[in-house]
């Protein structure tokens, strides 16, 4: 029996023109029972704009970040496959139904597009700066986490809906380090996670900051580390733990 398929596409400002486009093809290639455009702070228009795409737009007036708007989506999808697609569409629809396919057909639990990966084909490079970050944040979340992947930030995933029952009360993160704490609270659970290569390239005006979000990306990656260990029963980051407020995890809070 074939198995359904939810994708959720965040965006914030997007262009319009680009985003419609990326949602007919991954319509017409992935034929999915759902499409969830999470839509922040949009502009006067836009709604209007994004009418007739075959996809259902939820928005909210402010900035929730990549992470909270990926997550209210997943939530709200009913599928046995969710997905997530950066709305720039820096990873073509076939690459997209590649990372798609591990899952849907059960051969693993969640999947991870990876630009990084020497079998990867990018045709547009980041700056330098960017790459110099981008390459030096995967090595270190190499050897901080349990998961070792050439790539952790390429925005194109996709999960089991199992495993994300699994993995959804443990996630912290709003903005663009949800995706490496993803992958560290999936390898925490020792579900199965797959890098997939994919064609990739890289759009112009991204919103996110070499060097400001480069702090909160490391911030971030040793939370997610740490929760990861908790997982896992350390006892130094479980007595860490216990002297700290909870936090209020992505599912509990207010769209």
């Amino acid at each position: 029996m074939s198995r359904s398929v939810g994708v959720v596409v965040p965006a914030f400002r997007p262009d319009v023109a680009q985003l419609r486009a990326y949602v007919a093809a991954i319509d017409e290639t992935l034929a999915p029972e759902t499409i969830l455009v999470e839509l922040d702070a949009p502009r006067n228009g836009v709604v209007d704009r994004l009418a007739d795409v075959p996809a259902r737009i939820e928005t909210v007036p402010y900035r929730r970040g990549k992470g909270a708007a990926v997550t209210a989506g997943f939530e709200q999808l009913e599928t046995d496959v969710l997905v997530f697609a950066d709305a720039d569409g820096s990873t073509p629809v076939r690459s997209l139904e590649r990372v798609v396919s591990g899952v849907r057909d059960g051969d693993t639990d969640l999947a991870v597009g990876s630009r990084r990966h020497p079998d990867s084909a990018v045709t547009s490079h980041q700056t330098f700066a960017r790459r110099f970050l981008g390459d030096g944040f995967a090595w270190l979340a190499g050897r901080l986490l349990d998961v070792s992947l050439y790539d952790y930030q390429c925005g194109a995933k996709a999960i089991d809906a199992g495993a994300w029952a699994q993995v959804r009360a443990h996630l912290y993160e709003p903005g663009f380090a949800w995706d490496v704490e993803l992958v560290a609270i999936a390898g925490a659970l020792d579900l199965r996670v797959t890098e997939v290569p994919i064609a990739w390239e890289d759009q112009p005006g991204s919103t996110v900051s070499p060097i400001r979000d480069s702090a909160a990306l490391f911030r971030a990656l040793l939370a997610a580390r740490h929760r990861a260990k908790q997982l896992r029963d350390d006892r130094l980051h479980t007595a860490i733990a216990a002297r700290r407020e909870d936090p209020t995890a992505l599912v509990e809070r207010e769209r």
